[in-house]
């Protein structure tokens, strides 16, 4: 049994002159012209036997019908083109966004991009840095990769991926690394230590880790970003302490040196989304990146 509706194309262009109030910003909405519009509302209005608009002078108007016609049409449309976008998102998934502290992103997420592509071709991903924080909803992304700790915010799920390690780290280049690089972990009492704002707990705990006063630690140039620290003691400025897996890279070129190693801090690498995030590629992600910090 057919359903008797109006004619379709007249629709579509009926509801766009009566949402639009105007049939020339209809026309131009649709890429018709002027005279097309007008065609097909009348031909709409002849198919019901009454008017949908009132013509006057100040343009157009609706009649009682016509905005019953425009409320239920509008609503129609809006549902259609909602599920149509839908359709179109499952069948060409968008590139997931991840959000990352600028130095994970530069140190860790960028040089592994290739191998990602070539494991997982599948998934597109969409790299965000992030700096100062990440909001409990994670506005704007799908996901965080991130270094942290408990107590993460009720409205993550939190996939922990590796420990964090962290260790003191200085360049070949710094003034008195013959006298450092052999000698034991209190020699660094005597150093005024580079460090962050966004870790000023890294130091305390590294040394509470190695026995040693942590109220003893002095504190050197502060930077920003850890970036900036670590391109700080590559040029030979000061001992720094970072997470190994941001490190490894001038470690194994010998750009810096880890003579006192590392140590767990009890954080972790984490992956974080919302909890009502049913993304199957999370979990998918969530493992290649487990195996890489595995593999570190």
């Amino acid at each position: 049994m057919s359903r008797p509706l109006p004619p379709l194309n007249a629709l579509r262009a009926f509801e766009a002159a009566a949402r639009l109030g105007s049939v020339s910003r209809a026309a131009a909405e649709l890429h018709v012209t002027h005279g097309a519009v007008s065609r097909q509302v009348r031909a709409l209005e002849e198919a019901l036997g009454a008017p949908l608009f009132e013509r006057d002078g100040r343009g157009l108007a609706l009649t009682a019908h016509g905005e019953r016609l425009r409320d239920a049409s509008g609503d129609a449309f809006n549902a259609l083109q909602a599920v149509w976008a839908g359709l179109r998102r499952d069948l060409r998934p968008s590139a997931l966004v991840l959000g990352c502290p600028g130095s994970v992103l530069a140190r860790w997420a960028i040089p592994r991009l290739e191998r990602l592509a070539l494991d997982l071709p599948a998934l597109k991903l969409h790299l965000s840095a992030q700096e100062g924080g990440f909001d409990a909803a994670l506005t704007g992304l799908d996901a965080a990769l991130l270094l942290g700790e408990a107590p993460w915010p009720a409205e993550w799920r939190v996939e922990l991926l590796a420990p964090e390690r962290i260790g003191p780290v200085l360049s070949p280049r710094h003034a008195r690394y013959d006298a450092l690089h052999a000698a034991p972990a209190s020699a660094l009492l005597d150093e005024p230590l580079l460090h962050t704002a966004s870790r000023p707990q890294a130091w305390p705990r590294w040394f509470d880790g190695q026995g040693l006063d942590p109220a003893a630690v002095r504190l050197g140039t502060g930077f920003d970003h850890l970036t900036y620290l670590l391109e700080a003691a590559a040029a030979g400025l000061g001992v720094a302490i970072a997470p190994f897996e941001l490190v490894q890279a001038d470690l194994d070129s010998g750009r810096l040196v880890a003579p006192w190693g590392f140590v767990d801090t009890g954080g972790h690498w984490a992956l974080c989304s919302a909890r009502g995030n049913a993304d199957a590629r999370l979990p998918v992600l969530a493992e290649w990146l487990r195996g890489e910090l595995r593999a570190d």
